[in-house]
């Protein structure tokens, strides 16, 4: 099971927030036009922390590959040097 570490408590807020807005609006509201309506209106900010989450994910895989790139130039650096007497 993967862990969602990068699902802050402002995004799980919005969520909540997002869906009991949702509900209220399925119980306040006719069930057939103002459904599609609604579910979008829910889907815009879900869809906004998916991104945010996919660019957590992204970024950490870009500095990971930069750490390595900068560690693989220190080797060389080091092997490079002259010894010094």
């Amino acid at each position: 099971m993967r862990h969602y570490k990068n699902l802050d408590v402002w995004s799980l807020i919005v969520i909540v927030v997002t869906f009991s807005l949702f509900a209220l609006a399925l119980i306040e509201k006719d069930l057939t036009h103002d459904v599609l309506l609604e579910s979008g209106v829910f889907l815009v900010p879900v869809k906004l922390i998916m991104l945010a989450h996919r660019n957590n994910d992204t970024r950490e895989s870009i500095e990971a590959k930069l750490d390595a790139i900068y560690n693989a130039l220190l080797t060389r650096d080091e092997c490079n040097r002259p010894d010094e007497e």
